[in-house]
């Protein structure tokens, strides 16, 4: 499995990690984040769309049941992630993403909401915890995976931050929570920002600009060379068009609530540049599953 990598900020920290299990006869790949392996009280998935049992558009390890595809399809991809994570779909609990800052604590009683019980819970785009066994789960196909940890006080989070959650500053959110909860402190945190949509293939109107202006007190560079020279989130194209950098906006956001750069892995993978090996709602015009974030303490 051959990723296109596209240039990062994160230098010598970025590079996910391509992975391989034998499933059922059948190749698994999955990703992983290369600062979080060496915190050894958790376990970090991040799937691909390979290794699954799914057809057609949403081919193969497709993660959404509403996306029209058969529910036994979908049961058996979630229960090849859980296998490789060393755990059960009944450990696992779902976001209920609607593009918010909303983080929810996730307790030994949600154990399986999602998964294999409904959710009590809506608009819920981030997930903490700090439970043994419980496997938090958010879905993408461009927008930003966040994943949080805290090896002091043995507590994770995950959060799902497109253009709207990241203006939200849902990163922050969840930081915030895990310090109210669990007495996180993001000096002491590890963060990865993962595979989604890149600057080069996300085209935004002003209006969304405009939004990133006012939160990030950033303006635009004239040229994308500008923009990396100067790490600009976003360069003007013509048209009034611009293109936006959510994986250094993410970053700004860690950085700004005190989560050490070193700590923080920023991806340099595109799902839009790789539709072969990632779902991208872009890429495929919207026919495409779900690819999934999976976090666990042991």
């Amino acid at each position: 499995m051959e990723l296109i990598r596209k240039k990062s900020h994160a230098g010598a920290h970025a590079g996910v990690h391509v992975n391989h299990k034998n499933l059922k006869g059948e190749d698994f790949p999955y990703l992983t984040f290369p600062n979080l392996e060496k915190l050894d009280f958790l376990k970090q998935v991040f799937t691909t769309r390979l290794g699954g049992v799914s057809s057609g558009a949403l081919e193969s390890l497709n993660l959404s049941y509403s996306r029209g595809d058969m529910p036994a399809n979908v049961d058996e991809n979630f229960a090849r992630v859980a296998k490789v994570l060393g755990a059960s779909v009944q450990d696992m609990v779902f976001t209920d993403q609607t593009h918010t800052a909303n983080i929810r604590v996730v307790t030994e009683k949600d154990r399986g909401k999602g998964a294999i019980q409904s959710r009590d819970y809506r608009q819920v785009d981030g997930l903490i915890t700090n439970i043994q066994g419980i496997v938090l789960c958010a879905f993408f196909a461009d927008c930003v995976p966040v994943l949080l940890a805290d090896p002091v006080h043995r507590a994770i989070g995950l959060v799902h931050s497109g253009w709207r959650g990241t203006a939200a500053s849902i990163s922050q959110v969840a930081l915030m929570n895990m310090h109210d909860v669990y007495g996180t402190r993001p000096t002491d945190c590890f963060a990865a920002i993962g595979p989604s949509i890149c600057r080069e293939c996300y085209e935004v109107s002003r209006d969304v600009a405009d939004v990133f202006f006012e939160v990030f007190g950033m303006s635009a560079a004239a040229s994308r060379e500008e923009a990396e020279e100067k790490n600009l989130l976003l360069y003007r194209k013509p048209g009034g068009k611009y293109q936006l950098d959510l994986w250094r906006a993410n970053e700004l956001l860690l950085l700004d609530a005190g989560v050490p750069k070193e700590n923080i892995f920023v991806t340099d993978v595109c799902t839009c540049c790789n539709p072969q090996i990632l779902f991208s709602h872009r890429a495929s015009g919207g026919q495409r599953g779900n690819l999934g974030a999976f976090m666990m303490i042991k």
